[in-house]
């Protein structure tokens, strides 16, 4: 097999925290004041300042961000582990690879139901209660039925990325992103959701339509599958026995009802990552008692699920380390302030484009949607203002920036995550989304104009 030339991801990773440092000395160093709002810092608007004494990076600045970075991620580092290792002891069982021939039997003739379902079945977890790291557990799962369906992991991790990226764009009342973007702006929360429920289903068409291309010319021709050439013969092929058995029907309620509860627990309760990561500990006992498992069998069950996650584990501390570069440089509000600056001059359709462009920039360096928000809406929403945009317009543009550019900036450590666990490599991944990306921002561009001409509010 011919190697590729493009760096692996981990490279590349580390090729754009070294771009990060240089940064740092060529940008001036800057920041805006904060204050403390519900635990969170938020940025004062109207405080930008240069620092002239800021210190540049250190040389060694670029390997330090690495043990940083995981430090940072570390929530969601354990979480991969634990969430592999949980999913090594339920395979094992061989309740996973019944629901896939169950799937497979169901919808084999008919791909786009399946396909179209489950994009609108993840994007609804993320529009509503901003569900995302809790994907990563069906990239596998998909991977093998995809493959036994006669597609391929690039559907399987777009069936979830593009639901997820959708759902964060077009989200009716996500928790992270929009309820955040409309406490700063002083909006009620879950107001204005009307008119991104009318939006939801015509960006999901174009996903699905998208995906669904794909999968027919891959269906037709085998050979022109972007990861043709990559071996997926271990790890996600299909055992002999698929038979749903009593056992395995028990344990794959159980995960059902266990999400379920999480789901319930994040809005009731405030539950997040640790709680998942209990959950799915809880649900890797009940496999190994049901698979009726010896100890160490379960164990070590768990010691390869969790050990097939180190990949995906270290390329999140790595991307995290980006961050931890420019911030540690203090250029981030620099890049930032110099953006929204010029918004001021626009009449107020291209400035509502224009905050969706600065919100899609911003995504990069600051690959958090609360975080993003925390830091932008407090400049955006005196922005918006002063250009006669609505402040209901404001977050819309942040919404769509921060949620649809999630499916392609090499900083959202979750999306090389799920990338490197269905085997993608990150240039065949944009050579997919690519043209995606280029309809989605057409689409977005266009109802923030349609919002501005209704006054959303």
């Amino acid at each position: 097999m011919k190697r590729s030339r493009f760096p692996d991801s981990l490279v590349l990773i580390f090729a754009m925290i070294v771009v990060a440092q240089l940064l740092t000395y060529v940008l001036p160093a800057g920041a805006f004041a904060r204050e403390e709002v519900d635990g969170r810092a938020r940025v004062v608007p109207g405080t930008f300042e240069h620092v002239e004494d800021a210190d540049p990076a250190a040389p060694l600045a670029s390997l330090m961000a690495i043990p940083k970075g995981l430090e940072e991620g570390a929530d969601i580092i354990f979480l991969v582990f634990v969430v592999g290792g949980a999913i090594g002891v339920i395979r094992a069982t061989g309740a996973i690879d019944a629901l896939i021939d169950l799937a497979i039997r169901g919808f084999g003739h008919r791909r786009v139901l399946l396909v179209a379902g489950m994009v609108t079945l993840f994007a609804l977890g993320s529009s509503s209660i901003g569900m995302a790291e809790e994907y990563m557990p069906f990239i596998p799962i998909l991977v093998t039925m995809c493959i036994a369906l006669r597609m391929d992991a690039m559907v399987a991790v777009a069936i979830v990325y593009v639901g997820a990226g959708i759902g964060y764009g077009c989200a009716a009342y996500n928790p992270f992103t929009v309820v955040i973007g409309q406490t700063i702006a002083e909006l009620p929360p879950y107001s204005g959701q009307g008119f991104r429920w009318v939006m939801l289903p015509v960006f999901l068409a174009v996903g699905v339509h998208h995906v669904m291309r794909y999968a027919a010319r891959i269906q037709e021709d085998p050979g022109r599958s972007l990861v043709a050439d990559v071996d997926y013969s271990e790890g996600f092929e299909m055992p002999e026995d698929v038979k749903l058995t009593l056992p395995r029907a028990v344990l794959l309620i159980a995960f059902a009802a266990l999400i379920g509860i999480f789901v319930w627990g994040v809005g009731a309760r405030g539950w997040y990552l640790v709680e998942l990561s209990a959950i799915f500990l809880g649900l890797a006992l009940l496999a190994a008692v049901l698979g009726r498992m010896a100890p160490n069998e379960a164990s070590a069950h768990f010691g390869k699920g969790a050990a097939e996650m180190t990949t995906t584990a270290l390329l999140i501390g790595f991307a995290r380390g980006i961050k931890v570069v420019l911030d540690e440089g203090q250029v981030t509000d620099t890049v930032i302030h110099a953006m929204a600056t010029p918004l001021q001059e626009l009449p107020a359709e291209l400035g509502a484009v224009g905050m969706f462009a600065v919100q899609c920039v911003c995504n990069f360096f600051i690959p958090s949607g609360s975080g993003q928000a925390y830091v932008t809406m407090p400049i955006m929403t005196p922005l918006a203002d002063l250009t006669g945009i609505s402040r209901q317009t404001a977050v819309l543009a942040y919404q769509l920036g921060d949620g649809l550019t999630n499916m392609v900036v090499p900083t959202n450590a979750l999306l090389m995550g799920m990338l490197v666990l269905g085997k993608i490599p990150f240039q065949r991944w944009l050579r997919f989304v690519g043209p995606l990306m280029l309809k989605l921002f057409v689409l977005a561009a266009i109802f923030l104009v349609i919002a501005v001409r209704i006054d959303y509010a």
